[in-house]
């Protein structure tokens, strides 16, 4: 029998996150903030550990690491201790990725927030870009023991555009491989990502290489807490967590239709967790709509269509779907096309108890390589995520 694809596919994870532990903060700042410090105490109330940020009552240190817990969303573990270890220890997590047949891993964070939109809670902004630095400095430290196997993503203090410049300038000299940015700075009072404020950003962004990576709920989570389903806790739950995944379809007419990709031709853009099969009907939606609306002459300067820009510098990234993907894949090729597994989060590729997931290495081996061509494999699993993020 031929070796798993696992076996002869070192498998790049292009989603995963940490589950930041309490003391990352307050073990590296200074004790004058006080209070305000990110920290976590236990909410008697709830009967759970929570961040304390701001002064104020946070999220749950547990909230996003679901991997083999009991209940379903949005239920979660009350403590960090009764959740899996990989989610928070980096030894347990080379672990779990020799189990899931995982070779290497992108790490995005929790607390901050996937477009590091929670630091403004903090007011201060000496405290929140503090916070930032602090963040990305710890992040280099729990890599280190799979330095090899482990891709740091950089947190963004997007709040100053010159700040922005020079973090990234310093974390990626520390090992950063890439830049999360949130995709909705409107909803935290800021400039839609088309405005020309943010052009230092992307040009920074391009001379180093490093790719910006939007991830879903960047933006605004007041959806996670509507639902809008009257059909109960998990439904409404459902069909919040499918909303975000699609949010990030408007990013991608942002960068594409606003000019981004254009003014920017080598900078690469990464939309994380948010599967890949609306992207055909995207692409061939905004190509027609671009010619059918008289775009092309109004925007002479941009010679090419926006499928052509999504198809040189844009990417996706899929993990639980079967059907869509392989569709996907055949409509648009496998050249923008990451696989991810989101472990720890609640929509992980994360067997247990109240996850109808199954490893990534049995999803990989028995949904992708009967359908898919051994290139696109590469492509897919390894290939264009080690280009991205300059890996080997």
């Amino acid at each position: 029998m031929p070796p798993l694809v696992v076996d002869r596919i070192p498998v790049i994870d292009a989603d995963s996150h940490i589950s930041e532990p309490p003391n990352l903060w307050t073990d590296r700042m200074s004790s004058r903030w006080g209070e305000l410090v990110p920290h976590v105490k236990f909410d008697e109330r709830r009967g759970e550990d929570r961040w304390f940020m701001g002064g104020r009552w946070f999220m749950p240190t547990a909230g996003a690491a679901m991997a083999g817990w009991t209940n379903p969303p949005p239920d979660h573990p009350p403590t960090l201790e009764r959740a899996d270890h990989g989610s928070w220890d980096a030894r347990e997590r080379l672990k779990r990725l020799d189990e899931y047949g995982v070779h290497a891993q992108v790490i995005y964070p929790n607390v901050g927030g996937f477009g590091n939109g929670n630091f403004l809670a903090l007011k201060e902004r000496e405290l929140m870009d503090e916070c930032v630095r602090v963040y990305n400095d710890f992040l280099i430290e729990w890599c280190a023991p799979g330095r090899e196997r482990f891709i740091p993503i950089m947190a963004m203090p997007f709040w100053d555009v010159d700040f922005c410049v020079r973090e990234m300038e310093r974390s990626a000299k520390n090992g950063h491989k890439g830049v999360l940015m949130t995709n909705q700075p409107e909803s935290f009072g800021f400039p839609r990502i088309t405005d020309r404020q943010w052009d230092p950003l992307w040009a920074a962004a391009q001379d180093m290489g490093l790719s910006i990576n939007f991830h879903i709920g960047s933006g605004d989570l007041t959806q996670l807490r509507g639902g809008g389903v009257d059909n109960g806790r998990q439904a409404a739950y459902a069909k919040a967590t499918v909303r975000i995944f699609l949010d990030n379809s408007n990013a991608v007419m942002d960068i594409i239709l606003g000019g981004i990709c254009h003014r920017f031709p080598k900078l690469n853009f990464v939309s994380v967790e948010s599967g890949v099969g609306w992207v055909p009907f995207l692409l061939e939606a905004m190509d027609w709509q671009w010619l059918n609306s008289g775009c092309r002459e109004e925007h002479p300067e941009m010679d090419l269509l926006p499928s052509e820009y999504f198809k040189r510098q844009v990417y996706a990234c899929f993990w639980f779907e079967e059907t869509s993907a392989v569709k996907a894949i055949e409509a648009i090729g496998a050249d923008n096309l990451l696989y991810e597994t989101d472990f720890p989060h609640p929509t992980s590729m994360s067997p247990g108890p109240n996850s109808v997931a199954v490893y990534p290495k049995d999803f990989i081996e028995n949904a992708l390589a009967p359908r898919v061509s051994e290139t696109d494999l590469w492509k897919i699993l390894h290939d264009n995520s080690a280009a991205i993020y300059h890996v080997g």
